[in-house]
């Protein structure tokens, strides 16, 4: 069954009419429709399956054209994590299961920002709250796309307002080679959304998900240079040593 961001990349082709030329090569390149990769690059049969659902979900707001980018890396998190759940950012048109979901009693959700950015740093927190004894799971509400599009979501979805800010501080830097950033604290959907399962105690999930990233990554960078994957290869070599049987 398509996760989230699938379905939302096949809604986004069957209601825009003015797609972005999204491929850097021209002509455009054939991909996978699965995994997006050129067919003799397709990591499908590697699409690794947990062996028990964290504890957390991942709520994605995607910018417009986001779900149709091959880099995109939101599409990696819906591959890991079933309990992941996908919009597209409108400020004038919210889907109405966005704020329900984000009303649901099951969840607590956190709006992952950096919080120098955020006007009033009393929503600001670094770690989570402890566990309720309503048995709330933490929802982590990543916003996916440029850095000036996160914060243009951030400023004006009012339904995100209420919500506590987590702004994470990675000791490490960004190890995302598929887009270009000026900064190494930027980090990449995928590499956010592991970050924030290792810091709700869901570390296999988030081990596998970093695995994951670097695999596609590998794979990704030698189909645009035109050399064979390697499945032998550190990262790959992780990701079999984590996964569970694929799916």
């Amino acid at each position: 069954m398509p996760h989230a961001v699938s379905r939302l990349r096949a809604a986004c082709l069957a209601h825009s009419s003015t797609r972005p030329h999204l491929d850097r090569g021209i002509p455009r390149k054939e991909r996978c429709a699965r995994c997006r990769l050129a067919p003799s690059h397709c990591m499908c049969a590697l699409r690794p399956q947990l062996a028990a659902p964290p504890r957390a979900a991942v709520c994605l707001v995607m910018a417009e054209f986001e779900p149709l980018k091959p880099s995109n890396t939101g599409w990696l998190v819906a591959d890991v994590l079933e309990q992941t759940h996908a919009f597209t950012w409108s400020r004038v048109a919210v889907d109405p299961a966005l704020p329900a979901l984000l009303a649901d009693p099951q969840w607590q959700p956190y709006v992952v920002f950096p919080g120098e950015f955020v006007a009033a740093p009393e929503r600001v927190v670094s770690e989570l709250a402890p566990p309720l004894r309503d048995g709330r799971r933490p929802l982590f509400v990543l916003l996916d796309g440029t850095w000036s599009e996160a914060r243009k979501i951030f400023r004006k979805s009012p339904y995100l307002d209420r919500l506590p800010v987590l702004s994470l501080k990675p000791d490490q830097l960004s190890r995302y080679r598929l887009r270009r950033s000026s900064h190494d604290h930027h980090f990449c959907t995928s590499e956010v959304a592991a970050l924030c399962l290792a810091l709700a105690g869901d570390v296999h999930a988030a081990q596998t998900l970093e695995a994951y990233l670097e695999v596609f990554s590998a794979r990704y960078l030698s189909a645009r240079q035109s050399v064979p994957p390697d499945p032998q290869d550190q990262a790959h070599l992780r990701l079999r040593g984590l996964a569970a049987p694929p799916r």
